[in-house]
């Protein structure tokens, strides 16, 4: 296969996500308001979940068929620090002020618990004797503890939106913006949307890992930067539109649900690799990805807690700029290191 054919099929795929990713945030902005379940919510579970299906795919694949760990590990750490880009990105597109300050205050929390979850991802990475020796056959600790961090998190986020939801409308009138939409149309109309991007996704890293091989890029690198940024264009497309209807909440929600749902299939990826534990035969470059996504996520939960009102720069808040620095500076030693 020549390489303009593979570079067209790239487009087209990205295509078909942008369009019916923007369907699916107008739908899911609809089922929020229907089902009772808030955009924050909706965003951190519904759409994280449709939208992380790609990196699910991939590690699949790359776990069963490639045989390609670093490839799996990459993408799904990868992915973290792309999602926390975004954010960046959005940012320019929200000209009332920083996108964050504008995003409840809930989000925090599921910041917290994607900082746990990383910090135990990074354990398993440099673990050394004795704790290496921990293992149930082919699983290592942080494997099922990556599980059980984010069932944890999805229970904890629940109980606190419920909980937030009904103190908001003990004191405020909500206000219905979808009143000639039923909830049936709605909902088939987001399912149909899910099935297209998610069967685009989990093309997409497909199309990807070949331009790699075209361009003779390293894996791990491939998995960082390339297949990782791959992934997650249907979190892109997304966001950008559920931005452009106003819903913040869910725009943010599904940027740092993704980034639990990431982490849980890393988890899950763990238990599936049989060879080895997986997280112990990687690269150690993975660290690095790790320990990025880390202080990435730390600067975007300072931004929502101290939430400034008006941003720093000209387009982009303090915050939102050094998200965008930290990405290109590590994307900058991983092709230089590679």
């Amino acid at each position: 296969m020549t390489g303009w054919s593979v570079w067209l099929q790239f487009f087209l795929v990205a295509g078909t996500i942008t369009v019916a990713g923007s369907q699916l945030s107008k739908h899911g902005d609809v089922l929020a308001e229907k089902t009772g379940m808030g955009r924050t919510w909706l965003g951190l579970v519904l759409l994280a979940a449709v939208t992380s299906l790609p990196e699910m795919a991939t590690g699949m694949s790359a776990v069963f068929w490639v045989e390609a760990p670093d490839l799996t590990v990459g993408d799904l750490l990868g992915s973290c620090m792309f999602n926390l880009l975004i954010l960046a990105v959005v940012d320019l597109f929200h000209p009332p002020g920083p996108v964050l300050t504008a995003a409840h205050r809930g989000h925090l929390l599921a910041a917290c618990f994607v900082v746990v979850m990383l910090g135990v991802a990074l354990m398993g990475l440099i673990a050394t004797p004795p704790l290496t020796g921990l293992t149930l056959g082919h699983v290592d600790l942080s494997s099922p503890i990556l599980i059980l961090c984010y069932l944890a998190a999805m229970r904890s986020l629940f109980r606190y939106q419920r909980r937030d939801r009904k103190a908001y409308l003990a004191e405020h009138e909500e206000t219905l913006l979808y009143e000639d939409v039923s909830l049936g149309v709605a909902a088939g109309k987001f399912a149909l949307s899910a099935l297209v991007v998610v069967a685009a996704g989990i093309f997409l890293p497909q199309v990807a890992a070949r331009i790699a091989v075209v361009m003779g890029w390293e894996q791990s690198m491939v998995g960082t930067i390339f297949v990782a940024a791959a992934t997650s264009l249907p979190e892109l497309v997304v966001t950008l539109s559920a931005l452009r209807l106003g819903a913040v909440d869910l725009a943010v929600g599904n940027l740092f649900g993704s980034n639990l749902i990431n982490l849980g299939i890393l988890g899950l990826m763990g238990l599936l690799y049989v060879k080895a534990p997986l997280l112990q035969v990687v690269s150690a470059k993975h660290v690095g990805t790790g320990v990025m996504a880390v202080i990435m996520t730390g600067i975007a939960a300072a931004e929502m807690m101290y939430r400034p009102q008006k941003k720093a720069l000209r387009w982009m808040s303090l915050g939102a700029f050094v998200l965008a620095f930290l990405y290109a500076a590590h994307i900058f030693v991983q092709i230089i290191a590679a």
